[in-house]
């Protein structure tokens, strides 16, 4: 008769953590406006006036009633942009599970794996998202390929350009796959020596003058092609985060955990003009073609 063994299952006071990215929201966006105090703000929108050719003569004073030209009145019109996305969440930590998982399971470490894995991935894809809709510049889709991604942006930029956004401070949004492209074609020249604080906030390379980062497709909206964008257009808000831990609080022989976020994202609307958006048809779409 066989002997029976039971083998040996061992636990190392270790935990295999999934792989993460940190955000790069706030080299795209702004936080030039404060809601402290509010839920919603106005930010006003003034017209201008055209230039008329001036009546040295005075010879139509009698219409006009000034060699200036006509006096015309400017608007002054508003946008509001109210917060959107109050967020929260909660989780128990028993007091058993932390002494049985080796300390493995606890609830400062759980907290920041929560942020980490779950609240930032979800504030970054809304605010994409809110980015790529609201641009003021989203030519039809193009499959993009390693020949054709330099001459793509640079017609983002020269787009830019046009619409007069300045030239400092633009920044080049792509998936890795984007950015394999572009180290493969040939029309391309990346300039890789960034200076180290940048490149620790996630710029990668420059390119046309504009500085490159990269995005995990699965926080960007399906299709993504690229974005060239000034942080200037969008305004990102977070206007309240909280988090704590309650230690055995009523009901729980443990540790509570409680967090709210308040957030948002707006395209300025006389600003987006310098985002540039471009999507990549839908497989479906390029079965058709």
């Amino acid at each position: 008769m066989a002997n029976t063994v039971n083998l040996v299952t061992a636990f190392r006071p270790l935990t295999d953590e999934k792989f993460t990215t940190e955000s790069k929201k706030a080299l795209l966006t702004n936080t030039d406006y404060d809601w402290n105090g509010a839920h919603s703000i106005k930010v006003y929108k003034v017209s201008t006036s055209g230039m008329n050719d001036y009546d040295r003569g005075g010879t139509n004073s009698t219409t006009n009633w000034s060699r200036f030209g006509p006096v015309s009145g400017l608007d002054a019109t508003t946008e509001e942009m109210t917060l959107r996305k109050d967020r929260s969440f909660t989780f128990a930590v028993d007091k058993l599970d932390v002494d049985e998982t080796a300390q493995q399971l606890q609830a400062a470490s759980a907290l920041e794996r929560q942020l980490r894995e779950v609240c930032i991935p979800e504030i970054d894809s809304y605010v994409y998202s809110i980015m790529c809709a609201g641009a003021g510049h989203k030519p039809a889709a193009v499959k993009l390929t390693a020949s054709n991604i330099c001459g793509e942006i640079f017609k983002a930029n020269t787009a830019l350009d046009n619409s007069e956004v300045p030239e400092t401070g633009r920044i080049i949004t792509v998936t890795p796959d984007v950015y394999l492209l572009m180290k493969q074609s040939k029309d391309i020249f990346l300039e890789t020596d960034i200076a180290e604080d940048m490149r620790l906030r996630g710029v990668i390379a420059q390119l046309d003058g504009a500085k490159i980062i990269k995005i995990p497709a699965n926080r960007l909206p399906a299709g993504f092609g690229f974005m060239v964008c000034h942080p200037v257009a969008t305004v990102a808000p977070t206007k309240l985060e909280d988090y704590r831990i309650h230690q055995d609080p009523p009901g729980i022989s443990g540790d509570l955990v409680e967090g709210r976020i308040c957030y948002d994202a707006f395209v300025l609307d006389n600003k987006k003009s310098g985002i540039y958006y471009q999507a990549q048809p839908s497989t479906g779409e390029e079965a058709k073609e």
